[in-house]
């Protein structure tokens, strides 16, 4: 055998021991992760098993609240010709109307003019006028199911959409 052929077995050889060498400590190193993996799960284990035997955790059930015997509301009452108790001068048409109910309910949500002086400028109802929209406190079965069914359902603070009743239309703010 020549001396180059005998270098390149030797080379050949070489590659081959470091090629098995490379391959055990690869195997090693995998081994030894997988057993840090299970021994991390294993505390993680043990440690909720602990905290969960020390604490009583104890389920939150919200309950459903009974709805409200009364509330306090203010309102905008804007009529057309027809609607029930409706003033004789007052001729818009029920197209109008609705127009005119939403023009004040964005009037109130835009937080430029306070609820009461909504009420004081484009209500029709007389009595609200007077008292910016007071309906004071009163219970659901004080008023047509339509406006009660709204202003029931009204978190504090919060303005109703525009609801019809056959008096009108209505834009509602519970206050209480």
């Amino acid at each position: 055998m020549t001396a180059k052929k005998c270098l390149v077995l030797v080379t050949l050889l070489g590659i081959a021991s470091c090629q098995d060498k490379y391959t055990e400590m690869q195997q090693q190193a995998a081994a030894s992760a997988s057993a840090a993996a299970a021994a991390s799960a294993s505390a993680l284990v043990a440690v909720l098993a602990a905290a969960s035997a020390s604490a009583t955790v104890v389920p939150t059930v919200k309950k459903p609240q009974a709805p409200p015997e009364w509330i306090t509301a203010q309102h905008v009452l804007v009529c057309y010709s027809g609607a029930s108790r409706c003033p004789r001068n007052v001729t818009r048409t029920k197209e109008q109307a609705r127009a005119r109910a939403e023009e004040a309910r964005q009037k109130a949500l835009e937080g430029r003019m306070d609820f009461g002086e909504v009420a004081e400028v484009y209500s029709d109802d007389p009595n609200g006028k007077e008292r910016q929209g007071s309906l004071g406190k009163f219970k659901r079965e004080a008023n047509v199911k339509q406006f009660s069914d709204v202003a029931f359902a009204l978190n504090v603070d919060e303005i109703s959409p525009v609801t019809e009743t056959p008096f009108g239309f209505h834009v509602i703010k519970r206050n209480q």
